[in-house]
């Protein structure tokens, strides 16, 4: 499986959305739907968005009892997207319930993979807001090591640890991972950050972005400038 970026389009309307991806002309790039559009929108925005050729990341990062994330997998495994997530912090029963409702009667499903910890946390917080006094590395691969185990194909995670996650889980244990920016960039509200080149060189498999493309005065150059670094 090649390596791709994924464009987060965290936009709150569809007709944000198809604003948007209406610059790609003759491109169809992997797209990240979350929970704003989810929510703003409905299961149709997915569907729609599908319609138009593109490959999907559902990103709504589940999180509940086993049996709740079961069914709730089992009606997402019937709006075809490519890949969705989970909470690993919910526990291994979890992501197998998860895995279960997921798969189709035929034996397929999309890609489903667990997040560790977001890019928003720190040591720091993590230590002070959930009380976690492990260093953060170890907690990830900790948590990756679970997901891995319970039959997931990946994590998101930190570029940082993704090199760490291969090491750990095997070559084929898919990383996706946010905070990847330019060196000439704004890291916003990332704490966990490194450029698109170096998440290739550590082993990242799927870069996820938002605003540098997305708010990019030529969102089309940003797109192709993060692929030529990331994938080509």
């Amino acid at each position: 499986m090649g390596k791709d970026v994924i464009v987060a389009c965290d936009f709150s309307s569809k007709e944000q959305t198809f604003e948007f991806l209406d610059k790609f002309k003759g491109r169809k790039p992997f797209v990240k739907i979350g929970m704003e559009l989810f929510y703003a929108e409905g299961p149709e925005i997915v569907r729609e968005i599908k319609r138009r050729g593109h490959r999907i990341f559902l990103d709504l990062k589940l999180h509940d009892i086993p049996n709740t994330v079961k069914k709730a997998m089992n009606v997402l495994s019937r709006l075809d997207v490519d890949m969705t997530n989970l909470h690993a912090s919910g526990t291994k029963p979890m992501m197998k319930a998860a895995l279960e409702g997921l798969t189709r009667p035929d034996g397929s499903r999309p890609i489903l993979i667990a997040v560790t910890q977001l890019t928003s946390t720190d040591q720091q917080t993590m230590e002070e807001d959930l009380l976690i006094n492990e260093p953060i590395d170890k907690v990830v691969m900790h948590y990756a090591q679970n997901a891995a185990e319970s039959g997931l194909d990946g994590v998101v995670c930190s570029p940082l640890e993704a090199g760490k996650v291969h090491s750990v889980c095997g070559d084929n244990f898919l990383t996706v991972t946010p905070g990847v920016r330019f060196a000439d960039g704004d890291v916003g509200d990332q704490k966990r950050v490194m450029t698109p080149a170096e998440a290739k060189r550590i082993g990242s498999d799927y870069i996820v972005v938002g605003r540098p493309i997305t708010a990019a005065a030529d969102p089309v150059a940003a797109y192709e400038r993060f692929v030529a670094e990331f994938v080509d």
